[in-house]
């Protein structure tokens, strides 16, 4: 859709100029999945911890996106339960780092410092990693559902 509506496809040259958003990314070092087992909490940390500071960006998304806003609103919130479910899954919960309400202000006010003619950009560029960092989740989930013995 923001292709579409806005002209800020993936190929863009502008994209790749502008990308300095420091995104939560699954990486290989979190765990692969044939060595899953031996990182499996690591990496469930890792994705709970992502998925908690990819609160912020939604909701500049959300703030900048008008025309989507319920769907970026409920995607929020689902979001935000995803997180706080693979938390509880952790061995110690409390690893799993939750930014403070000074971090999220400070990314937020940086977002929204943007210029107009980025803000497309940026959106698209956050909703892209978003869109992959969840793939890895759903992957990573499906993995531990079939090796070990829990629901979510």
């Amino acid at each position: 859709q923001m292709c579409e509506k806005f002209t800020v496809c993936p190929n863009s040259m502008e994209m790749l100029l502008h990308n300095h958003l420091n995104l939560p990314k699954v990486t290989e070092e979190d765990g692969d999945f044939l060595t899953f087992l031996s990182f499996q909490d690591k990496c469930l940390r890792k994705i709970s911890s992502g998925l908690y500071t990819f609160q912020t960006y939604l909701k500049y998304v959300q703030e900048t996106f008008i025309s989507e806003n319920q769907k970026v609103e409920s995607l929020s919130y689902s979001t935000e339960h995803l997180a706080r479910t693979i938390r509880q899954m952790v061995i110690n919960p409390e690893e799993v780092i939750i930014p403070d309400a000074a971090t999220q202000e400070s990314l937020h006010t940086k977002l929204k410092s943007t210029k107009a003619w980025t803000e497309k950009i940026t959106m698209h560029l956050i909703l892209r990693d978003f869109t992959s960092f969840m793939e890895k989740t759903v992957r990573a989930v499906r993995y531990l559902k079939n090796t070990r013995s829990f629901s979510v």
